[in-house]
């Protein structure tokens, strides 16, 4: 990640949020209309927001959760879903937050 450049998004510089399942398609797309770009993400990287969200909100003391992208053999995914998956990386709430909280600051 030190060769990414990293942008941290107010409230204001979001301008629209879509969630539309396309046509001809089963899965869900959310498209973030932001100032300066448009992002579209597809419905795995969504599912992994929402985990994130309940588990940090909906927690009463957690404080950090981390998904990471894993590839799934035909074998051990489950029927309809994508070979790349975003699955609970095992860090520490303190190791999260002391490598993410220094850098969106």
């Amino acid at each position: 990640m030190s060769n990414v450049s990293v942008r941290v998004y107010r409230n204001n510089d979001v301008l629209r949020v879509i969630g539309l399942i396309p046509q001809g398609h089963i899965h869900m797309r959310l498209i973030l209309v932001l100032r300066d770009q448009v992002i579209v993400l597809q419905e795995a990287a969504i599912s992994a927001i929402v985990r994130a969200y309940v588990n940090i909100v909906g927690h009463p003391t957690r404080r950090a959760i981390e998904y990471i992208q894993v590839k799934l053999s035909e074998r051990d995914k489950k029927l309809g879903y994508a070979e790349y998956q975003l699955i609970e990386s095992g860090k520490s709430e303190e190791e999260i937050i002391a490598e993410w909280g220094r850098i969106i600051i």
